[in-house]
């Protein structure tokens, strides 16, 4: 069973229920992965999702990734990837995925330069988070390419628009 936990730093200005929202995302974007059982896996699967703002993610940035700024979304998978297809069938009572991070400020930025809601745009992130935590990325542009129309069928799962719609 996927659990979804949030953590706010501080209350984020949209008053939504974030850990039915992130729930939601992470299934949408496992379900569309070769890892979908972990949302119906027998032990309990987690994801961790902190909601902070741009200092604590520039902190984090700068002492996991070496670049010293703020960024929108932080993912740390806590699974090695060739154990991933191992989970479903785990007997171990709860396994966690990974953290996903999310800076309230960029966030809320990015959203505004695109004219589109904080709570998509931060949905947008914790589907691409989530892909992150199942070894996806996007280092060369097929991996892009793959990783972003799976975020596109999340989010139209979830009734949220294409966010690439405007790079075409």
């Amino acid at each position: 069973m996927l659990i979804v936990e949030t953590h706010e730093a501080r209350p984020w200005p949209d008053a939504l229920d974030w850990e039915a929202r992130g729930g939601e995302a992470a299934k949408a974007a496992l379900a569309l992965t070769p890892y979908a059982a972990l949302a119906d896996a027998a032990p309990m699967v987690e994801i961790a999702i902190r909601l902070t703002d741009d200092a604590e993610v520039q902190a984090l940035n700068r002492d996991f990734r070496g670049k010293d700024r703020p960024t929108n979304v932080l993912s740390f998978p806590q699974v090695q990837a060739d154990l991933l297809e191992t989970l479903a069938n785990s007997d171990d009572g709860e396994i966690l995925l990974g953290d996903i991070v999310l800076a309230r400020e960029t966030c809320a930025r990015e959203a505004a330069e695109k004219g589109i809601a904080l709570a998509d745009h931060a949905t947008h992130l914790i589907v691409h988070g989530t892909l992150h935590l199942v070894g996806y990325d996007h280092m060369d542009d097929a991996a892009a390419a793959a990783m972003e129309a799976l975020e596109v069928k999340a989010l139209a799962s979830l009734g949220i628009a294409n966010p690439y719609a405007d790079q075409d």
